[in-house]
């Protein structure tokens, strides 16, 4: 255990963001999880790296058949997509260049597809991430992280009104405390 555990927590300063591949054909073949939901959850990533300032990236594939999905290609259109034809983002020098160019320490990857999007692919995609040290975390971990002190006031009034957008019953929650 390193001698301050926080130094390990994602901060504004110490990663770059990655939105590989949400688009609709994708979006059309997922069975792990609802796809509203997802989308949801995508927005609010990329609505808490904008609050923070952390460098972000969107890919698509074939971009001319089908584009980003609308609400992420809103919350994004200050960014422009790496547009490419391989199946594995990584095989795609513009894609590793841009995350070296970074110079953060750390990635946060979110896409659609593990391994072909149903409960069982992604449940051993998920176990293929563990195995190779890959530390998995959900939209509102992300964004606590990034927050971690309510008395950071500079951030603390949008978190508050995104998690109240994206949030469901824990941003309503959340709304109230801050409101009342």
């Amino acid at each position: 255990m390193p001698a301050n555990p926080a130094e390990t927590l994602l901060s504004p300063d110490n990663h770059s963001l990655l939105m590989t591949d949400h688009q609709y054909l994708q979006m059309l073949t997922i069975r792990s999880h609802d796809a509203s939901e997802l989308i949801n959850h995508a927005v609010a990533l990329v609505e808490a790296a904008a609050i923070f300032k952390v460098p972000m990236l969107t890919t698509t594939a074939f971009q001319e058949r089908q584009g980003l999905v609308a609400p992420l290609a809103e919350a994004t259109k200050a960014v422009k997509p790496i547009d490419r034809t391989t199946l594995n983002s990584w095989e795609d020098p513009r894609i590793v260049d841009w995350v070296k160019n970074t110079g953060r320490k750390k990635l946060v990857i979110a896409g659609q597809w593990t391994e072909g999007a149903s409960r069982e692919a992604h449940d051993m995609a998920v176990e293929r991430m563990f195995q190779a040290d890959a530390q998995p975390i959900t939209t509102r971990a992300y964004v606590s992280e990034l927050q971690r002190d309510w008395a950071r006031a500079a951030t603390a009034e949008q978190v508050t009104k995104l998690f109240a957008r994206r949030g469901g019953a824990l941003g309503q929650g959340q709304l109230w405390e801050w409101t009342c």
